[in-house]
């Protein structure tokens, strides 16, 4: 575990933004060292053109620079990774000076190992005989302790870097996650108060059938009760199943059909599937009392409310369609419901940008709302369904 993080950890070359854009991984860590090796020996291979006597080609200064550049390159990543393995990932974890250190010492090391090696393969000496010679390894020295000073802070900066941008990252999850819960609370009280006129006119309605109509006061009570107890459930919970949302939906629209008589025909079109799936509590009943207010209240002879579902892939599409006044109608209530502002800003912090609310006009009557939600089957989408 502890190499594995330390294969897929940051590399230098992250300095350079254009190089943050590939995911993290062992292998792009392997191919970044060698770009990373080439770049210092083209500017190495530049600054020796250009204070080195003599008519040389560029080639002939690259290649030599470029072979050793690379010797030292990979010697000080397999190091590393070969030692953050013994060491159990404690180099990892270290922090200031003892890492700093560390780090110092195996870099010098590697750059002159790589350094003398590969002088001997490019003058054709066996390099174990070479790199016995003291007279070999001590002018590297310097050199060595530089390049180790030039990479400790270019290592430095990048763990800031990475310190920085993980602690905008936590600031930005705990923003989100406060507005999230205050969202939800704004909602839940809300949603968890019954629309006045809905509660005064269902037990205005039960006491004018108690009479003439007790077999029809006593259905309109008992969904009532229906529709109160899932109401209640809903607001407190966290999530919630389409069925268990279609059921609730289902009792406010029975209480209704019995108030509004042959002006409200509803059908529900969701099969067994969707029914299973999970979503947020309390997101179809604002839409459905919206149509019944503002679609089917103000038309003289009602009309039908349709819901529908399906699933495609990873998003969940829910419809309510409605056949009443539309938008060029005024509403019977302003005000009255859940916005879709509301809802749109509801489903923007549940699910972030995989959510989309559409409002479409139906023909020749009446508006659909369509909910896209992301799945737990899949990663959220948000492409549009047909």
């Amino acid at each position: 575990m502890t190499d594995r993080k330390h294969a897929t950890g940051a590399h230098p070359l992250e300095l350079i933004p254009l190089f943050r854009r590939w995911p993290r991984s062992a292998l792009r860590n392997l191919l970044y060292t060698g770009v990373w090796s080439s770049l210092i020996a083209l500017f190495l291979a530049g600054v020796y053109l250009m204070f080195a006597e003599g008519r040389r080609g560029f080639l002939e200064y690259f290649a030599p620079v470029w072979l050793i550049a690379n010797l030292v390159g990979y010697l000080i990543h397999g190091s590393l990774a070969a030692l953050a393995h013994v060491l159990r990932g404690w180099p990892a974890r270290a922090r200031g000076l003892p890492a700093a250190l560390y780090r110092g010492v195996v870099i010098a090391l590697c750059v002159m190992l790589g350094v003398a090696v590969g002088n001997a393969l490019l003058n054709g000496v066996d390099p174990l005989s070479y790199l016995s010679r003291a007279t070999v390894l001590a002018p590297l020295v310097p050199f060595a302790l530089f390049m180790a000073g030039f990479m400790a802070l270019v290592l430095i900066a990048g763990e800031r870097r990475i310190a920085a941008e993980t602690l905008a990252a936590r600031h930005s999850e705990q923003i989100a996650a406060a507005a999230q819960l205050l969202a939800e609370a704004r909602l839940r009280a809300l949603q968890a108060q019954i629309e006045p006129h809905f509660l005064y006119n269902t037990l205005a309605n039960v006491l004018s059938l108690i009479d003439g109509q007790p077999a029809q006061a006593r259905h309109m009570l008992e969904r009532f009760i229906d529709f109160l107890r899932a109401s209640l459930t809903a607001s407190r919970a966290e999530h919630a199943t389409l069925g268990a949302e279609i059921d609730l939906v289902g009792a406010y629209l029975d209480v209704l059909a019995v108030r509004m008589g042959a002006r409200l025909r509803y059908r529900i079109e969701v099969g067994a599937a969707e029914r299973a799936l999970r979503i947020a509590p309390m997101l179809l009943q604002p839409i459905v009392e919206n149509a019944v207010m503002h679609g089917l209240e103000p038309k003289l002879d009602g009309g039908e409310i349709v819901l529908r579902a399906r699933a495609d892939g990873a998003a969940l599409c829910i419809e309510v369609s409605d056949s009443g006044v539309g938008l060029t109608a005024k509403a019977a209530r302003p005000g009255g419901g859940v916005g879709l502002a509301n809802l749109r800003a509801r489903l923007r912090s549940l699910y972030g940008p995989g959510a989309q609310v559409q409002l479409l006009e139906n023909q020749p009557c009446g508006m659909t709302v369509r909910v896209l939600l992301p799945t737990e089957m899949g990663s959220p989408s948000t492409t549009p369904l047909p």
